[in-house]
């Protein structure tokens, strides 16, 4: 997914380093920039293909983060990653000058949670720097985003939303092969268009994109669960990632602060998905077949398997 290389062999895994103190997962445990480093460093160890680094909280009612901040936030983190690896480099922001800055450091792509809205100079950055770029679907903004969302046909709202964008970000000069998809997954969503959007994944692909899925540890998987404590997530955030696996080795995400992949942890947490909405590993990952799909994964170690025992 970097400038001038495409991944299309398999799924890839996104690590997500949020260097922020108020993310919803992490709570800031990577905001000082040494640790920011030793943390994507660690994941690109561990094998993640992409790395998505992000300078401002999107988590439901959080606030925007000045300019100057942000910038100060990823940009050393950027050009320290850069100096010693060549792994894609992701940056999480909605601001072109953030963006641009964060390009010119090292970056590879542009992953804007506000569909190039936001800022009306995001699609010129794209455009003139060739880089890929990641669309997602939200309703509102993250400060207002989970209040009281609704839909009627929450996959057919999607499609027309990106069919919308895709438009838009080509007739603002964005190459249509750099363009990629993330229903977005708790960006204004509830617990029941959550469960519909990954068991009707497939209903995208018709759109002839790229998907990027994140579903790692969000707090709907809580309420599946009926806990707020974001260690249990881990479980039924493999299965919500998972599928059958091709002859190839795949990546998903392993919890580094728990042994929870053994193969009857896996089928709870498949009973636990199918019971709240129908959705089972197989199920929901059988639509995951375009190959240049990514998965996020927020604080998780990356483990390459030959098998995912979900049956």
């Amino acid at each position: 997914m970097a400038r001038g290389k495409r991944f299309k062999d398999r799924p890839l895994v996104m690590g997500i380093l949020n260097v922020t103190p108020d993310s919803f997962y992490d709570g800031g445990a990577y905001f000082p920039k040494e640790k920011a480093q030793d943390r994507a460093m660690q994941m690109i160890d561990e094998g993640a293909d992409i790395l998505d680094i992000g300078g401002e909280s999107t988590r439901p009612f959080s606030d925007p983060t000045p300019e100057e901040e942000e910038l100060r936030r990823v940009i050393p983190v950027i050009e320290w990653v850069r100096k010693r690896s060549d792994v894609p480099i992701s940056i999480d922001t909605y601001k072109a000058s953030v963006a641009a800055a964060a390009l010119s450091a090292g970056a590879d792509i542009i992953n804007d949670i506000s569909s190039l809205s936001f800022d009306p100079q995001m699609a010129d950055v794209a455009a003139a720097s060739d880089s890929p770029v990641v669309l997602t679907h939200m309703k509102g903004t993250p400060r207002d985003m989970q209040t009281n969302p609704a839909y009627t046909d929450v996959l057919g709202e999607i499609e027309e939303f990106f069919a919308e964008r895709i438009a838009f970000a080509k007739g603002r000069g964005i190459d249509g092969d750099n363009i990629v998809i993330d229903p977005g997954i708790g960006f204004g969503k509830r617990l029941q268009d959550n469960l519909v959007i990954i068991k009707g994944i497939g209903r995208l692909k018709g759109l002839g994109k790229p998907l990027l899925i994140g579903t790692s540890m969000k707090s709907f998987i809580g309420r599946i669960l009926g806990t707020t404590a974001l260690r249990d997530r881990a479980e039924v955030s493999l299965a919500s990632a998972a599928r059958r696996p091709p002859p190839a080795v795949r990546a998903i995400p392993r919890p580094s602060r728990t042994n929870s992949s053994s193969p009857s942890s896996l089928r709870r947490a498949a009973t636990a998905t199918d019971t709240a909405g129908s959705v089972t590993p197989s199920s929901a990952a059988a639509a995951f077949t375009d190959p240049w799909r990514a998965t996020r994964t927020n604080d998780c170690s990356c483990a390459r398997v030959n098998r995912i025992p979900v049956g």
